[in-house]
């Protein structure tokens, strides 16, 4: 199965042009795309686009993903956003997505009951910010449950598998998926990758509930999976390309680990290394079979102060949000740092403030501007 894959892709890999095809957008190879020139720099403008809480009520955004193609209740160029909290400000409860126009008007894509379904989803729903849109309008969300947002009843929890009409038709769960917490893809036509990481491997063990106690097993698996147009999606591979990632269980945040991650155009992926507060590089991922640990350090520290979500611009710089203050920071993938932009200035720590505040976000089309949540808000913004 591996080799007749692997021809697939590499035959879907020509078809493209030799150029990555991330999230159904064909980008440009690195030798032709990498500038010197910030991509944020550009940019001054900070904008709410709407307000993120459907009517039952849930908070904390956490996953965007950009629509590219209309089909069913996607329209293209509107945005979606996954909720990770409840009404009462659970963490690990939220159930719902919403999905916004870029005009601001906010609709209900998808309102997600654990009772109803059609696969395990070990403890339930609480989507996270692993969420994006493949080929065929198949909206994939990641869920880590939670009993009223204690930490220490995290659960293993799944990838749901929407259709683009809003309902859950399958879960992927196994297979070493364990706190699915962020994920970007690639399509090639009818098979997809998804690459996952996850952060509950060991923090809920039996013997390591405690709070704070940082164990290094976090993982990022590969995903294949098809993309019919009709029928469901099928898995039909899972390797873990990475590992060896710090994570802990938090009062706050719920759990801290590898979260972020984004696809280069030389199949280069990026991973925001939240706790070691750097951004790692793991080598040909679309392909490889083996773990490449944590890979190799782009960069740590400087702008960097516990990197979240995680997205690459056109021109294949890095862009990454802080969980410690509401920065964005731009790198190149040499390691170049560029000035970080302020994001949310709200709240403490002292100026510039925002922490906790952001956590996903996606490029506009045609590279008009950078959509991001607010969590402080419970806002979706733009900066442009």
């Amino acid at each position: 199965m591996r080799v007749i894959y692997r021809v697939t892709l590499a035959a879907a890999a020509s078809v493209a042009g030799s150029a990555i095809v991330a999230a159904g957008v064909a980008i440009a190879p690195v030798a032709q795309a990498q500038s010197q020139a910030s991509f944020v720099g550009g940019f001054s403008s900070h904008s709410i686009v709407a307000s993120t809480p459907p009517g039952n009520g849930d908070l904390n955004p956490y996953g965007v993903a950009v629509v590219r193609h209309s089909l069913g209740r996607l329209h293209k160029g509107d945005i979606l956003v996954s909720n990770f909290n409840n009404s009462q400000n659970q963490q690990g409860t939220g159930t719902t997505i919403v999905e916004i126009s870029p005009d601001g008007h906010q609709s209900l894509f998808a309102q997600i009951n654990a009772a109803d379904l059609p696969g395990a989803c070990p403890g339930g729903v609480g989507l996270t910010t692993a969420l994006d849109i493949l080929h065929g309008g198949w909206v994939v969300v990641g869920s880590l449950p939670t009993n009223a947002g204690d930490p220490r009843s995290s659960q293993a929890g799944c990838l749901l598998v929407l259709n683009s009409r809003g309902q859950v038709v399958e879960t992927f769960h196994g297979h070493g998926i364990n706190g699915p917490w962020d994920m970007t893809a690639v399509n090639f036509g009818g098979v997809a990758e998804l690459f996952v990481t996850n952060v509950l491997n060991g923090t809920v063990a039996a013997n390591s509930k405690q709070l704070d106690t940082q164990v290094d097993k976090g993982t990022v698996l590969r995903l294949v999976v098809t993309t019919p147009d009709y029928g469901l999606p099928r898995l039909l591979t899972v390797t873990q390309i990475g590992s060896g990632f710090p994570e802990e269980l938090d009062a706050n945040a719920l759990v801290i680990g590898p979260t972020g991650v984004g696809l280069g155009a030389d199949g280069t992926l990026y991973v925001a290394d939240t706790l070691n507060n750097r951004i790692t590089a793991i080598r040909d991922a679309v392909f490889r079979f083996t773990d490449d640990g944590t890979g190799r350090t782009v960069t740590a520290g400087g702008g960097l102060n516990g990197p979240l979500g995680l997205a690459i611009a056109p021109n294949g710089d890095i862009l990454t949000v802080n969980s410690g203050d509401g920065n964005l920071v731009e790198t190149t993938p040499a390691g170049f740092q560029f000035t970080p932009v302020n994001l949310d200035s709200t709240g403490s720590p002292p100026p510039p403030g925002g922490a906790g505040a952001l956590f996903g976000l996606a490029v506009a089309p045609h590279g008009a501007g950078v959509y991001y949540v607010d969590d402080n808000t419970n806002t979706l913004d733009l900066l442009s």
